[in-house]
Order: C-alpha cells, then sequence, then structure tokens
C-alpha cells in the first residue's frame, strides 16, 4: 500500500528535475548547442514541421551550428524559421546550408542567464516539494482512515523526506554545473 505512494512521489520529483533539465538545455551558454533549436518550426509542404525532421544538424566548430536542409528550396524556409524564433542569432545562408554562428556572450548577459537559471531551480524545487507535500497528505489520510498505523506513516514520512532531499540536491548540483558552464569566459 505504501510502496506505490513512494513509486507515484519519485515519479513526480523526476518529472520535475527532468523539465528543470530541459528548461536548462534550450538555455544558449556561448557555445554551440543543437538544443537551442529543438522548438523552431518550418513550413514543409504546408505543415509546421520541427527543424530536426527537414535538415541534418551539426556542430562543426564550438561556435557554429550547420543546418543542411534536405531538400536545397528549403534553405529560404529554415532561415525565415530561425530568425522568426527570434534566437538571437543571425543566419547566413549560402543557397546550400544555413550557419548559425553563437556570438560570445557579454557579461551582463551571462549574469541575466545565471538570474534566469536560479529562478527554473526555484521552480523546480517547489514542484519537488510539491510532489512531496502530495505525498504527505495522503499518508495522512491513509493514517487517519486507520489503513496505515503511525509508525508505518512516519517510517514513510522520513523515507519522502530523504527522496526529496536527494532530488533537490540532484537539482542544485545540476544548476551549479550549468552555472560554472556560462560564467566561464
Amino acid at each position: 500500500m505504501l510502496e506505490p505512494l513512494f513509486q507515484k512521489s519519485k515519479a513526480g520529483m523526476e518529472k520535475a528535475l527532468e523539465a528543470f533539465q530541459k528548461e536548462l538545455s534550450k538555455m544558449r551558454t556561448g557555445r554551440a548547442s543543437l538544443a537551442v533549436l529543438d522548438h523552431v518550426r518550418v513550413s514543409y509542404y504546408g505543415q509546421m514541421a520541427p527543424l530536426n525532421q527537414v535538415a541534418t544538424l551539426g556542430v562543426p566548430e564550438p561556435r557554429l551550428i550547420t543546418i543542411v536542409p534536405w531538400e536545397p528550396k528549403m534553405v529560404a524556409e529554415i532561415e525565415k524559421a530561425i530568425v522568426k524564433a527570434n534566437l538571437g542569432f543571425s543566419p547566413i545562408n549560402d543557397g546550400k546550408m544555413v550557419r548559425l554562428p553563437i556570438p560570445p556572450l557579454t557579461e551582463e548577459r551571462r549574469k541575466d542567464l545565471v538570474k534566469s537559471m536560479k529562478h527554473h531551480g526555484e521552480e523546480g524545487r517547489v514542484s519537488i516539494r510539491h510532489a512531496r507535500r502530495e505525498a504527505m497528505d495522503e499518508l495522512k489520510k491513509l493514517e487517519k482512515d486507520h489503513k496505515i498505523t503511525e509508525d508505518d506513516s512516519k517510517k514513510e514520512s522520513v523515507r519522502i523526506q530523504k527522496l526529496t532531499d536527494e532530488y533537490i540536491a540532484k537539482l542544485d548540483a545540476t544548476l551549479a554545473k550549468k552555472e560554472e558552464e556560462i560564467l566561464t569566459v
């Protein structure tokens, strides 16, 4: 009876951590990363398709992303989609491919990114704590309905709190690593 509750709270915490990591992967760090293009959609035969489904994406240099469309006529559409996505890049179209040079980050922009990351980190912590609170409420309800003993409730509360601390530590470690990556010139 308690194991499904524990697994449910663990799944909620895992989901919160994954959402945080996904949000961090979208942040531009001054190095080329294909993750910044994940949400770019291109008009392809009247349908909006993800960029990676109409072109080959590559990172030949630390500060350059190349986009080679599978159909040469798509170069202009890809360039238009990147400009429309407002990523802060100026695409270079040579007729066969699109190059995205990644400009170096200014000190001010680095600090803004770290501030934004910390905000996302706090949102992640709140989500993890929310999963813990749901589990604790369920424990109290089970104890009140006399489905579990007070001792079992206390043991499970400690177990869920340890899990919460573990996931918050993982989130903090991820945040610290990304912060160091951004602040490194």
